[in-house]
């Protein structure tokens, strides 16, 4: 099975598919979005549900789990991201947005929101693969270099709790900077701790007993 069969995809859709037979802009969302639909599906995409951009999308898409997320939008883009952001804000997952809206001004929010791939006046069956594909690789990169401020600033934090921690047994037990530091490692390695937390803890008792 193909990496494109594994992922699962959400299309996020204009709030109508069956629109009045009179509303020529209505239709032309409709037909564009089934056009869409189909060149994902003949690239052997998994779509696992077609949903409107309202207040319910974000419990769907957490009760749903999908891999992607795919914005098909015209004028409205703007908004129908809107929904999308706040349905990932707590989960991020990629987001690729398909629109015919001309307006690029908003692009660099878009990507800031978590946009990887902005897509503007429609896209040749043939091309939705390796956009996909470059969103994905996007993405990933993107999650490991959040991954990677995240341990840095952990890091920093650590070092900062840590030293306060070595200051204050050295101030009040009269201990030299590594006997201080041999402590705190000692006491976090008989309880199974990180030597973060010992400091932490020691800080903690310390402000309860001043």
């Amino acid at each position: 099975m193909s990496p494109s069969q594994t992922l699962r995809i959400v299309v996020v859709a204009p709030e109508s598919l069956s629109p009045e037979p009179h509303d020529e802009a209505a239709l032309d969302a409709a037909e564009r979005s089934r056009h869409l639909r189909i060149g994902l599906l003949a690239s052997g995409y998994n779509i696992v549900a077609v949903l409107p951009a309202d207040a319910f999308l974000p419990a769907r898409i957490a009760q749903i789990q999908p891999d992607m997320i795919i914005i098909d939008a015209q004028s409205e883009a703007r908004d129908t991201l809107e929904h999308v952001v706040m349905s990932t804000r707590d989960e991020r997952r990629p987001i690729v947005l398909f629109t015919d809206d001309v307006d690029t001004s908003h692009v660099g929010a878009a990507i800031a929101a978590g946009v990887s791939a902005y897509v503007v006046a429609g896209l040749a069956s043939e091309r939705i693969k390796p956009v996909l594909d470059v969103a994905m690789a996007r993405f990933r990169h993107e999650q490991a270099l959040r991954r990677e401020l995240d341990d840095a600033r952990t890091q920093l934090s650590d070092r900062k709790l840590i030293e306060r921690a070595k200051g204050l047994l050295m101030s009040r037990q009269g201990l030299g900077e590594d006997e201080a530091y041999a402590r705190l490692r000692k006491t976090a390695m008989d309880r199974g701790l990180r030597v973060a937390e010992v400091a932490q803890r020691l800080l903690d008792l310390a402000d309860v007993l001043a």
